[in-house]
């Protein structure tokens, strides 16, 4: 699958746009990564726990919005992006979106 933050992919030309594709996770802290961001702040420094929750939470709503373009035929995503939303105090949602297309 063919991801991209472009309206195109260079080199190919687009057949048809297939609609919007998302993906998405929902995530929470720990008391354990709390404590250890809680001694970070008072250092300085970045916390590495969170960078690399919010890695593996990137990495899971692309490929749950790969997925879903592929289930209606896709062969490239356009125009991806991300946002991001509070939804408790200790949990977030990290939404991956885009345009399904089919390619020639």
């Amino acid at each position: 699958m063919i991801v991209v933050n472009t309206e195109s992919v260079t080199g190919r030309e687009i057949e048809s746009h297939l609609g919007l594709v998302m993906g998405n996770t929902i995530r929470s802290k720990n008391v354990g990564k709390d404590i250890g961001a809680g001694l970070k702040n008072l250092v300085g420094g970045e916390l590495r726990s969170y960078t690399k929750m919010l890695t593996e939470a990137r990495k899971e709503a692309l490929d749950r919005m790969s997925e879903e373009a592929e289930a209606v035929g896709a062969d490239a995503v356009i125009n991806v992006r991300f946002t991001t939303s509070q939804i408790t105090g200790g949990a977030a949602e990290l939404l991956a979106y885009g345009t399904a297309v089919a390619l020639r």
